[in-house]
């Protein structure tokens, strides 16, 4: 499957803003079944400093220092994308969740992908016992991992409401978990913090997920959004393998990666800091179309 992705971030301030230094992790990833065609980000005002790098995850990011004062920032990535990955194991043939957490406890590796990095509470996932005890229920003595983490996303899908309105980035993860409400954002979170309450690696993966529109209709450009999920790393065998509990999916190439980290917070598409004052909005259109294999 071949993908035209063009996603437009635009702010608008209240009052001019006198400089504005951009992170931008927008690009998506060419490992794991990905293949970038070609990719282009602009900025407009246009920056006066560029720099590009790849983080400790294997993130592309790229900086752009703005020095003109504007009253409104526009971020536009257009990129083109093949997804051709591997189908999911089956989940029966993946080893037992016990042997997953003894593996991941004793690993010595610090390379990007070692669950050792996974384990462990980050900035927006704490560990707390309701979200481990409710984990639990789905991985009885000597369960596959990938049968364990697959009831695990379905039961989020069914027993968590959708609502844009309840939650918000700040809103913390207890609290979603109690509402039993959120986006998608948090439910790859309470998965996350789910399984790594029970000593599973579990990562947060952002990304792109393929509209289909409903029979008789036709899709509607700029109506997509950016999406996210968690991944579960299966062993040394079988490696991490993506869940999608917002939508009860494992993820194979519908979904296209962009960034993977330990939370939102590692793979945040727009951060930075602006000189200015005053309120902003914002507002984002993203356009994911399959252009081949349809």
């Amino acid at each position: 499957m071949i993908y035209e992705i063009a996603h437009v971030t635009t702010y608008k301030y209240e009052a001019p803003v006198a400089s504005a230094h951009c992170v931008l992790r927008l690009s998506p990833r060419g490992d794991d079944g990905q293949t970038v065609l070609a990719r282009r980000i602009d900025v407009a005002p246009q920056a006066a400093q560029l720099m590009e790098r790849i983080d400790f995850f294997g993130n592309a990011v790229c900086e752009k220092r703005i020095l003109t004062p504007h009253v409104s920032l526009e971020i536009a990535l257009r990129a083109r994308v093949r997804v051709e990955r591997a189908p999911p194991p089956a989940a029966a043939l993946t080893p037992t969740w016990e042997s997953i957490a003894a593996w991941a406890a004793a690993s010595t590796s610090l390379a990007a992908a070692s669950p050792a990095h996974f384990l462990f509470p980050s900035r927006l996932v704490a560990l707390f016992p309701g979200a481990t005890d409710y984990a639990r229920e789905s991985f009885p003595p000597r369960r596959p991992i990938l049968e364990g983490a697959a009831e695990l996303m379905r039961r989020i899908q069914a027993d968590f409401a959708y609502d844009p309105q309840a939650t918000e980035v700040e809103t913390p993860l207890g609290e979603a978990f109690a509402r039993r409400s959120g986006v998608c954002q948090d439910f790859a979170h309470i998965m996350i913090a789910g399984l790594r309450g029970l000593g599973l690696p579990a990562a947060y993966v952002s990304g792109y997920l393929r509209t289909i529109p409903a029979p008789g209709r036709t899709l509607q450009g700029g109506v997509d959004s950016t999406h996210a999920w968690a991944t579960v790393w299966c062993g040394p065998q079988f490696g991490w393998k993506g869940l999608d509990p917002t939508n009860g999916l494992l993820v194979e190439d519908d979904h296209i990666v962009i960034a993977v980290g330990r939370d939102y917070a590692d793979v945040s598409p727009v951060d930075g800091v602006l000189r200015g004052a005053g309120r902003q909005k914002l507002d984002v259109s993203v356009d994911v179309r399959a252009v081949t294999g349809t």
